[in-house]
């Protein structure tokens, strides 16, 4: 494991004492303290100022009881939550969780990993994150919108489009969405359609923003290959998770010219050697709420579906975990560097724990933490605040070419970044040093916040 600099152990020991338990939390905040080392001996004003140290703490942190009847006319309790965590840039910006694992300790992860991914694309948006720990699986459509419609109830409070812009993750799409919008709009009597991102097309919405987290991670990794004169022909890549990210990761890759072989979900994985079955697994796991087990019985022989094992043991060229955090250890890293894999890009938020990525580096396979290869999801959230505000609407073709071109300027700020600090071509270090120092140097300039 890095070692901390002097300067920054006490800040990361304060942190784990002020914040008992909340383990994510503290495996976010040390992964980025980790590269400031050559940032605080090149401008002690971070470290004079207790910048870091502030920056560790969320400007506000909201916890709510959420009480909902489901279709059993029995009362549900669910707890909600909203970290609102640094404004220095533009108001708080992230999504909404919905899953049984969400408490505290995952809201701040997520949401101190926001500030600095809302940092790197430019865009003039701070970090937040939320969610609850209930879980939209299994549920019907009528549970949830009153599930939604009670989680608003006091949110709608916290929220506004200087404020705090909430947006969907894992368990809140479109419908969760709308059903949030509606009852924002219910209670304050105002149709402010910046205040929620990843909204309907006819109802406020942005095309590209569905398919924008996967496209983007892929127009990121398109970037590492063309560095090193290389592209996507002809490469054999795994992607985990089959949700949202994943789908159009998959998408995209296809696009460009790979093959994407293997997919998963919670229950186990599908490889495919001819290549992943888009539209049918759209089918099933979009339109049908299904399960991998069924796309792969549907596909018959040509897909082999495994409930056991890790996904990781695919051999690939490229790997992108898509699906949750720490979900790719260290054993799957050896794994992935004996069989090969040139490139690990994560599509999801914190997905490769802290020994698989300390192999990877060491392995020399190129690594690009979330913050910067899946920024593409609240880059697009942005474009969409622009529309709204605008009151205008843009052509996929137009909001896509916008998001490659945030994708670039993020690979081009890691690659500068790094290569300024001593490390070149090590996008950890690049992505949390470029992404730190706008931050930092924001909260300078407006004082002792």
């Amino acid at each position: 494991m890095p070692v901390l600099d002097e300067q920054l152990i006490p800040v990361f020991d304060e942190v784990v004492s002020r914040n008992p338990g909340e383990t994510e939390f503290h495996q976010a905040v040390r992964e980025v303290l980790e590269s400031l080392g050559p940032v605080v001996a090149k401008h002690p004003e971070y470290a004079d100022g207790e910048v870091i140290r502030r920056l560790c703490e969320p400007e506000r942190q909201i916890i709510f009881r959420v009480p909902w009847v489901d279709d059993a006319g029995r009362v549900q309790l669910n707890r909600g939550f909203r970290v609102e965590f640094n404004s220095a840039l533009g108001p708080y910006k992230g999504g909404l969780r919905f899953h049984p694992t969400v408490y505290l300790g995952i809201v701040k992860f997520l949401g101190f990993e926001q500030i600095f991914k809302n940092s790197l694309t430019g865009m003039p948006i701070g970090g937040g994150k939320g969610g609850s720990d209930f879980d939209p699986k299994g549920r019907s459509d009528a549970e949830v919108m009153r599930f939604c419609q009670s989680f608003m109830t006091e949110l709608y409070r916290h929220i506004g489009e200087y404020t705090d812009v909430p947006a969907g993750d894992i368990g809140v799409g479109g419908r969760e969405i709308g059903y949030l919008f509606g009852q924002y709009k219910r209670i304050t009597n105002v149709y402010e359609s910046g205040v929620l991102t990843g909204k309907g097309l006819t109802w406020g919405g942005s095309l590209v923003r569905t398919e924008a987290t996967g496209y983007g991670t892929v127009f990121f990794v398109n970037e590492m290959l063309s560095t090193g004169g290389d592209s996507f022909d002809g490469k054999r890549a795994v992607v985990s998770g089959s949700g949202n990210v994943a789908i159009y990761a998959i998408e995209k890759v296809h696009q460009l010219g790979g093959r994407v072989i293997a997919c998963s979900d919670s229950d186990g994985y599908v490889v495919e050697e001819s290549g992943i079955d888009l539209d049918l697994l759209k089918e099933v796991k979009e339109e049908r709420r299904g399960r991998l087990a069924d796309y792969a019985q549907r596909r018959g022989s040509s897909a082999c579906y495994s409930a056991n094992g890790s996904i990781w043991s695919v051999p690939c060229d490229i790997a992108l975990p898509c699906a949750t955090q720490n979900e790719l250890n260290g054993t799957d890293a050896k794994q992935l560097v004996a069989n090969g894999c040139q490139i690990v890009a994560e599509g999801a938020n914190m997905p490769a724990t802290p020994e698989a990525i300390d192999v990877l580096r060491a392995s020399g396979v190129r690594f690009a933490p979330g913050k910067a290869a899946n920024a593409g999801g609240v880059a697009t959230s942005a474009l969409e605040m622009q529309q709204n505000a605008s009151r205008d609407s843009w052509t996929f073709e137009y909001t896509e070419e916008r998001l490659e071109k945030i994708m670039r300027s993020i690979h081009r700020r890691c690659l500068e970044t790094a290569d300024e600090y001593g490390a070149t071509g090590d996008y950890v270090v690049g992505a949390n040093i470029a992404g730190f120092t706008q931050v930092a140097d924001a909260m300078l300039a407006l004082g002792i916040i």
